[in-house]
């Protein structure tokens, strides 16, 4: 049985995310997902995986008001806000310890801005191990894979979000 990351109002609402590339950089796909019934996806023509990874959880913050748990297989999304990498990257002007630019920062950005100054305390994140058999991770997967190989994006019924779009 799958269960549903949805949880009744006032608490914390459960969002599995993930990114796919068809090589690195190539076509790639993101998907976010609350349930079986509750998801969406879409693609990018040229890209990396960093990137689908960091446009899912973008697009599940766009899409999901109010508390949420973000949940991804990228140690890449999760470390960044477990470990406040983003504090020392303000602080040294989006630098990296190497002291070179911090890599996708037209994405990190605004993440960093909807998690950390629109939303202190509402978003948290969970590492989950990838293709170890957790239903909504693995449903994820699919949906971010499927959607780099089609280029399309894709949109359950039940979903009752703002329009998902392919991003160029």
């Amino acid at each position: 049985m799958v269960q549903t990351g949805r949880v009744e109002a006032g608490r914390r609402t459960v969002v599995y995310t993930d990114g796919a590339c068809h090589g690195n950089p190539g076509p790639g796909g993101w998907a976010w997902a609350t349930g079986p019934d509750d998801y969406a996806a879409g693609a990018e023509a040229q890209t990396t995986n960093q990137r689908m990874e960091l446009t899912a959880v973008l697009e599940a913050l766009s899409g999901h008001p109010g508390r949420l748990e973000i949940v991804s297989d990228s140690t890449y999304v999760v470390r960044c806000f477990q470990d406040r990498w983003w504090a020392a990257w303000r602080r040294k002007g989006w630098r990296n310890s190497k002291g070179e630019p911090v890599a996708n920062q037209d994405l990190w950005r605004p993440l960093v801005g909807e998690v950390v100054d629109a939303r202190p305390g509402e978003i948290s994140f969970r590492w989950v191990k990838g293709h170890a058999g957790e239903p909504l991770n693995e449903l994820v997967d699919r949906l971010a894979t499927a959607a780099a190989h089609a280029q399309k994006p894709r949109r359950s019924s039940g979903a009752q979000r703002g329009e998902t779009h392919q991003r160029n």
